[in-house]
This record gives C-alpha cells, structure tokens and sequence, in this order.
C-alpha cells in the first residue's frame, strides 16, 4: 500500500484512469459489433451508418490516448474493407 501522501494521490489517479479506459474500450467494442451484426444482416445502409459510429468512437479513442492513433487507423482500415467486401 502507498505510503507517501503523492504515491496515494497518483494510486488513485491510475484507479481512475483504468477505469476511464475500460470503459471506453468497451465502447470501441460494442461499436464494432453492432457493425458487424448489421454486415451480416445484408443492410448496407445500416452497416454504413454503424461504420460512421465506430469511426467516431475509434477517433475520440485515439484522440485521448486510450488508444494508439495508428491502432485506430489499422481498424478503421480493416472494418472498411470488410464493409467494401460486402457490396462487392
């Protein structure tokens, strides 16, 4: 356990960044679920639409470091092209 009045403050500060971030990744993977539910549902425009949400959620991910931005970048390519499969 933390001793020191600094080590107790930033023992709580990581408490609660775990959290933030866990919570967020659940976001991420909810995002990408309902994308791909609606890919094998055949409805583009849903699938089109979700993919729009995940972009958002992968953005604010990236853009507050819970994610790396090229982590982001990676999936955001993948799942475009499973979407891009599917019209094809």
């Amino acid at each position: 356990m933390a001793q020191r009045k600094s080590a107790k403050k930033a023992l709580r500060q990581t408490v609660k960044k775990q959290e933030y971030n866990f919570r967020i990744k659940q976001k991420i993977k909810t995002a990408i679920k309902k994308f791909r539910k609606a890919i094998e549902s055949k409805d583009s425009a849903l699938s089109a639409e979700t993919l729009k949400q995940v972009y958002k959620t992968l953005d604010k991910a990236a853009a507050k470091n819970t994610i790396h931005k090229n982590k982001a970048s990676r999936r955001k390519s993948r799942l475009s092209k499973m979407l891009n499969k599917t019209k094809n």
